[in-house]
C-alpha cells in the first residue's frame, strides 16, 4: 500500500517525546508505518537493549536524526551483517505527527505529473479562446480582456490646437447662424437670469450740438478762402 498520503499521531505522547522515547512512540501498534515483524519488536519482547540489533539480521528501525522537541527522523533498514545495512524507507516526525518521506522516484513522478497537468490545462484554456472562420481565419477571443477594457478608465486623448482655417470657418458659420436665427434672450452678466431682447433699453442717440451763427460765418470764410487760393502777385512798374 502507498503510505505517502497518510499520517499518524498520538497526542498523549507529544509532551514526552525525546531521543529515548521516540522509538517506543513509533512502535505503537496503531502506527501504520511500523512493521511488527521487525527486529525491534523481538528485542522489545525479550527485554533486551537496542545494542543487540547490530548482532541480528533482518528489518530494523533506528533513530537517524533528532532535533528536540520538534523533529525526529527514523530510518527503516535491512541489516545483512553487523557492518552492512540497506536503507528501505525514512520517516520524519514533526510536532508528533509521523509522515513517510517519499523516495526519489515518487518525487520525480509527482513533479512530472504536476508539470504535465499544468501544460495540459494551459493548452485546454488556450484552445477555448481560439476562433476560426473561413473568411477571416484564426484569431483569439479573450472575454477577460473585454471586461477589463470596459472597466478600465479610458485615457483622454490630447486635443490638438485648431488651425487658422478652422477658426475662420467656424466663426463664419456662427455669424451666418446668428444672422438667420437672432438671439431672443440675452444674459448681460454671468449668473444673472437671461432677459428677452425686446426688454433691453436702447441708449438714446447723441443729439448734434447747435452751431452758433458766428462760428458758421467763420467756417464759410475759411472755406471760401481755401477755394479761391492765394492772391495773384502784381507786377511793379519802374
Amino acid at each position: 500500500d502507498n503510505l505517502l498520503g497518510i499520517s499518524w499521531v498520538d497526542s498523549s505522547w507529544i509532551p514526552i517525546l525525546n531521543n529515548g522515547s521516540v522509538l517506543d512512540y513509533f512502535s505503537e501498534r496503531s502506527n501504520p508505518f511500523y512493521d511488527r515483524t521487525c527486529n525491534n519488536e523481538v528485542v522489545k519482547m525479550q527485554r533486551m537493549t537496542l545494542d543487540h540489533l547490530n548482532q541480528m539480521v533482518g528489518v530494523e528501525y533506528i533513530l537517524l536524526h533528532a532535533q528536540e522537541p520538534i523533529l525526529f527522523i527514523i530510518r527503516k533498514q535491512q541489516r545483512q551483517s553487523p557492518t552492512q545495512v540497506m536503507p528501505l524507507a525514512d520517516y520524519y516526525i514533526i510536532a508528533g505527527v509521523i509522515y513517510q518521506a517519499p523516495d526519489l522516484g515518487s518525487v520525480i513522478n509527482s513533479r512530472v505529473l504536476t508539470a504535465v497537468h499544468g501544460i495540459q490545462s494551459a493548452f485546454e484554456e488556450a484552445m477555448s479562446y481560439c476562433r476560426y472562420h473561413p473568411s477571416k481565419g484564426y484569431w483569439w477571443h479573450f472575454k477577460d480582456q473585454e471586461e477589463r477594457e470596459k472597466t478600465k478608465p479610458k485615457a483622454k486623448k490630447k486635443e490638438e490646437p485648431s488651425s487658422i482655417f478652422q477658426r475662420q470657418r467656424v466663426d463664419a458659420l456662427l455669424l451666418d447662424l446668428r444672422q438667420k436665427f437672432p438671439p431672443r434672450f440675452v444674459q448681460q452678466k454671468p449668473g444673472e437670469k437671461p432677459i428677452p431682447v425686446d426688454q433691453i433699453k436702447k441708449e438714446p442717440e447723441p443729439v448734434p450740438e447747435a452751431v452758433k451763427p458766428e462760428e458758421k460765418e467763420t467756417v464759410k470764410n475759411t472755406q471760401s478762402a481755401g477755394a479761391k487760393g492765394p492772391p495773384e502777385k502784381r507786377m511793379r512798374l519802374q
